[in-house]
């Protein structure tokens, strides 16, 4: 595997930000009070996680369908089918409550974290793409597990 482009892993680290903030909220009461004040209660503990989650694992969805795009017959379609059940796993496991949304949310990110090792053995995604993808999702199901537990 090759190195991972400086522009993608600051952006991907950056986009891990929201999950550690709902960390943070939750470990410092202090932080919650204030963050809850200034941005609302929304932007705070398990409520930002599970919304950005939602969102990400959707927008991993189109990351996803563009790398089937690369792919011919069979293997296109396979790729586009695959590539809508991130979207599709958020849209429906994110209810239910903070704890089984949250692990919802984790199961989502583990499995994205197999689709993208098959797209990548697929040679649909670049050749650094699974050790983005495993730093990323390591460190977001860490904070999800952390509100899950909480």
């Amino acid at each position: 595997m090759s190195q991972i482009p400086r522009s993608a892993l600051i952006l991907g680290l950056a986009g891990v930000l929201p999950f550690v903030w709902g960390v943070l909220t939750l470990l410092l009461p202090g932080l919650h009070d204030w963050a809850t004040g200034a941005l609302g209660p929304r932007f705070v503990g398990p409520y930002v996680q599970l919304f950005y989650g939602a969102v990400i694992l959707s927008f991993m969805s189109g990351v996803l369908w563009g790398f089937a795009t690369k792919a011919e017959g069979s293997r296109a379609t396979t790729g586009y089918a695959l590539s809508v059940i991130p979207a599709l796993w958020a849209f429906f496991t994110t209810g239910g409550g903070e704890t089984a949304a949250a692990l919802n949310l984790t199961f989502g990110f583990l499995a994205l974290l197999l689709l993208d090792a098959a797209f990548w053995r697929w040679g649909l995604a670049p050749p650094w793409w699974m050790r983005l993808r495993v730093l990323l999702t390591a460190l977001v199901v860490a904070c999800l597990l952390l509100t899950a537990l909480l």
